[in-house]
């Protein structure tokens, strides 16, 4: 061959080659795009992810915060209601335990009072001998009304008249001092204690144990009340003197419940 013609031969055969090294790069720069893309889209997404679940955990950080807030806001405002309901409650009892106060200074409704107090003791303790307490200054005014007591409780009770012993040393405790109810000294607004006379049975019947018993049962209905319906007692006296009358009335029934 002449060396033209080998000369030709070598140029063909390096762009030959070359055309191959440059289609070659071109696969290998487009498959290294094509991966770069792939990884990058990878890593985006798992970036976003990792956002999103770190913004649903302080979103949810957040509402559980609120909640235990609300909560707790909610509890406190609860607590205060109870406060001021137990304020005003504490408040209507210590007015009926001063309207009790009075009662003993009409005496012919409180000698009519203790009369039936003291028959009404009789029938739920029916027993054959009782011992009666009172106050000291009421001690005469029970002492009159005994025969009277018996003869109506053994009609009631259908039953001989029992034998009712009136204590003469030891007394109930007097009214408080300046009608201040609020003293941490025993008082007795009035009525009296009867006792079996072995002193096994013992029945408080006295104003005070009446208010206490009343009370607890009237208590569900006033919590039950609107606020504003005792909220000023001087303000609202008809809500007053209706529950002062629950306290303080005797309405004896025929097995002489109380």
């Amino acid at each position: 061959m002449k060396d033209a013609d080998v000369s030709k031969q070598i140029q063909q055969m390096i762009r030959f080659i070359r055309q191959e090294a440059e289609e070659k790069a071109n696969e290998i720069s487009v498959a290294a795009e094509e991966e770069f893309n792939i990884e990058k889209l990878q890593l985006l997404e798992a970036e976003k992810r990792k956002i999103r679940q770190e913004y649903e955990r302080k979103a949810k950080q957040i509402d559980v915060r609120r909640k235990i807030e609300y909560s707790m806001q909610l509890n406190a405002s609860r607590i205060k209601v109870l406060q001021a309901q137990d304020e005003v409650v504490n408040s209507m009892k210590d007015d009926a335990k001063k309207a009790l106060l009075h009662i003993s200074n009409d005496e012919q409704v409180y000698k009519k009072l203790i009369k039936e107090i003291i028959v009404q003791g009789l029938l739920r303790l029916r027993e054959p001998s009782v011992l009666l307490r009172c106050r000291e200054g009421d001690s005469k005014l029970v002492e009159s009304l005994l025969e009277d007591v018996k003869k109506e409780y053994s009609e009631k009770a259908n039953v001989q008249p029992p034998k009712i012993a009136l204590d003469d040393r030891v007394y109930l405790p007097p009214q408080p001092k300046d009608g201040n109810v609020d003293t941490h000294e025993p008082f007795c607004s009035g009525g009296v204690v009867l006792a079996s006379e072995d002193g096994k049975i013992v029945l408080e019947n006295t104003l005070d144990a009446r208010l206490d018993v009343i009370f607890r049962q009237k208590l569900p209905e006033a919590c039950s009340l609107p606020y504003t319906h005792y909220i000023d007692f001087n303000q609202n006296l008809k809500f007053y003197l209706n529950y002062t009358k629950a306290f303080v009335s005797v309405k004896l029934n025929k097995d002489g419940a109380i």
